[in-house]
């Protein structure tokens, strides 16, 4: 029996999800969440199999559940973690890749296709719907854009990041969570290839980046 927990801000997409999954004989909903905060609470006190993700959890971020998945990746990297979003975007499935995610699948899915997601990634394998493993293959080959470059919400972290912002700071400014903030920072940190936040803006300013 897989347990599964699903994560979403839309409670009707959640039952509906819910009522399709729970025909499978070996799937079982264990759990529900609607926003980060509530996903951690839940996973922790479930231990599901695996965690279904929906990357936008709020109002202010597309990325929210990025950031989500990065945490549960550090808190409990047994649970497998799928993505389940409307974003097809080359460098957001490898930024998923990257923050922990097994698999990624485009919300149009039919139901075969997500069931089969679900057990690839309770089997600890990768799933992948056709489009986002396209975008998977293209990443590997190098035809995507270079690592370095930075995503419009990383350049509006690191402009705040310039000014000595915290996280929570930075989070309360943008309308996202200090974790998501913080995995920005990181992914900044990462792509700049520095080690610190100081290095990562004096390495911006030196590259004529702010």
């Amino acid at each position: 029996m897989t347990r599964l927990v699903l994560i979403d801000d839309h409670a009707i997409l959640r039952q509906g999800m819910r009522s399709i999954l729970e025909r499978e004989p070996d799937i079982e909903v264990v759990g529900q969440a609607a926003d980060g905060a509530e996903a951690r609470a839940v996973v922790a006190s479930t231990s599901p199999d695996v965690a279904i993700v929906d990357l936008k959890l709020s109002a202010g971020s597309e990325l929210e559940g990025l950031g989500l998945c990065a945490a549960l990746t550090a808190e409990h990297p047994d649970v497998g973690l799928l993505v389940l979003t409307t974003f097809l975007d080359e460098e957001l499935v490898v930024e998923a890749m990257h923050a922990g995610a097994r698999g990624y699948v485009v919300k149009d899915v039919d139901t075969t296709e997500l069931v089969r997601a679900i057990r690839a990634v309770a089997a600890g394998e990768s799933a992948f719907d056709a489009r986002s493993a396209a975008a998977v293959v293209r990443s590997m080959s190098g035809r995507t854009a270079p690592r370095e470059s930075l995503t419009s919400r990383e350049m509006d972290v690191l402009r705040l990041l310039a000014t000595g912002l915290s996280n929570g700071a930075i989070g309360e400014r943008l309308y996202i969570s200090a974790t998501t903030a913080k995995f920005h920072v990181s992914n900044i940190m990462r792509k700049l290839q520095v080690a610190t936040r100081a290095e990562a803006v004096y390495a911006a300013s030196k590259r004529g980046i702010i």
